[in-house]
């Protein structure tokens, strides 16, 4: 079994929160909060541990607890029936018996299947440890509603981007951390906002935050620790490049009626020297109909997307032009397939990581690799610093995406790049692409309102 090797900063981390039993790493992407957390759990030495993660991340987590832990371990898949059932029954087992004869366990389980099970609320006298934890930060959500009504005996609360500078999310992770103050006192002491009417209606804003030093020393004072990359490592330089397209004429006739008859034969042809290889297996026209905010929106988006005939053939160009290692971000499947039958023209090996697929042989294997990552089942996670261009394809939108993007650029930009690391924006001129982008940059998120303005 191996030795976790700790880093300087891992290991002051550790024994600055070591009189804690709820603790909170918020280090910056790349800093190591999964050997950070790992070891807090062994240090905690509790005989059950809950581990809740993002689905794509609980075969790492395994692996990790596996390799340098499996001495003291038993880990479980609990999105696996037999993993499940063996989990409880130990853990029941060891409840009424405190049996520490056999070996301490560790389940694993995503975020959106531990609240599908309600025995979990009843679990005892165990260490419960979230990754990512801003996925709590909406204390509406089922799945929030369901972590703070579980009883653990510690917690351990990891993630790069807890709030995004949004406090207002802070108030479920404070509830963890033992942190006994209401709801309503949180916002009344850090939360500046406005009301504001809209028509007959009238919603609280945000429209700023107070006494930040006093929040940070009270998060402090219950287990919590911030780290930023430029405190701890020197990592090389972030280049950005837009590769702006032009808008199309199917794009400003959709935003104008809502409604598009779309040719995708002619479209797609492109993307082979061989356009009969496509014959029969497309169907030459789709119908658009963006009958309210969200399906235009989307709409839109695919329009600056697979349907978008010069951003493809960008796409195409810029792979072309170098044979190193590239990641791509992307959002839909309809993306996803259209770029791979460039991939298939061009020969170059590929890697996929997306809600039904991981497979990074090619990326682990092959210098000129193109690895697809979809935004929901890899920009939180993973490490890909033999890369150091990332190409993406379209932005992520909507709630959460600002974590999405600014955790995406973290997947090479960590310990162990040595280069100089480019981030190429293939971008859509005088459309919702460069809007989004523009929210992004500035730490927000793109909303129907905003979409509306085009």
């Amino acid at each position: 079994m191996k030795q976790p090797d700790f880093m300087p900063h891992q290991t002051d981390i550790l024994k600055q929160t070591e009189p804690f039993n709820q603790v909170a790493y918020y280090l910056d992407m790349g800093l190591g909060k999964t050997f950070v957390g790992a070891e807090k759990m062994w240090q905690l030495n509790t005989p059950v541990n809950l581990v809740v993660c993002q689905k794509s991340k609980i075969d790492d987590w395994i692996e990790h607890f596996t390799e340098y832990y499996g001495d003291y371990f038993q880990v479980y898949n609990l999105t696996k029936k037999s993993g499940s059932i063996s989990f409880r029954t130990h853990a029941e087992t060891m409840n009424i018996y405190d049996d520490r004869a056999s070996p301490d366990i560790i389940g694993v389980i995503n975020y959106d299947l531990l609240f599908r099970r309600d025995w979990y609320k009843s679990l005892e006298h165990f260490t419960l440890m979230l990754d990512e934890s801003s996925l709590i930060s909406n204390e509406t959500a089922k799945r929030s509603k369901f972590i703070l009504k579980m009883k653990p005996d510690n917690v351990i609360l990891l993630s790069g981007t807890p709030t995004s500078g949004k406090y207002e999310k802070l108030w479920s992770q404070c509830h963890l951390l033992g942190w006994e103050i209401t709801k309503k006192a949180f916002w009344k002491s850090y939360i500046e906002t406005e009301w504001v009417e809209e028509g007959d209606f009238k919603h609280e804003v945000v429209t700023g935050y107070k006494h930040v030093s006093h929040l940070k020393r009270k998060l402090a004072e219950h287990g919590a620790v911030f780290l930023k990359t430029e405190e701890v490592l020197t990592l090389p330089e972030q280049i950005e490049q837009k590769i702006k397209v032009d808008v199309t004429k199917e794009y400003k006739r959709f935003i104008k009626h809502g409604y598009l008859l779309l040719d995708t034969l002619n479209l797609m042809q492109f993307t082979h020297d061989d356009s009969d290889l496509y014959g029969k297996d497309i169907t030459p026209k789709i119908e658009l109909v963006g009958d309210n905010s969200l399906t235009k929106m989307l709409y839109a988006r695919q329009l600056c997307g697979q349907y978008h005939k010069a951003k493809l053939q960008a796409f195409r160009d810029l792979v072309q032009s170098t044979e190193d290692r590239l990641i791509v971000f992307y959002n839909y499947t309809a993306e996803l397939d259209a770029l791979l039958k460039i991939m298939t023209d061009l020969k170059r090996p590929v890697s996929i990581l997306n809600g039904s697929t991981k497979d990074l042989n090619s990326y682990e294997q092959e210098q000129n690799s193109v690895t697809f990552i979809q935004y929901q089942a890899g920009a939180m996670g993973g490490n890909f610093q033999k890369a150091n261009k990332v190409i993406y394809f379209t932005l992520p939108l909507g709630q959460g995406s600002c974590d999405l993007w600014e955790q995406s650029k973290k997947r090479i930009h960590r310990i162990g790049q040595d280069k100089t690391c480019f981030y190429y924006y293939l971008i859509v001129k005088n459309s919702i692409e460069e809007r989004n982008l523009a929210a992004l940059k500035v730490g927000k998120e793109l909303t129907d309102e905003l979409f509306k303005k085009s």
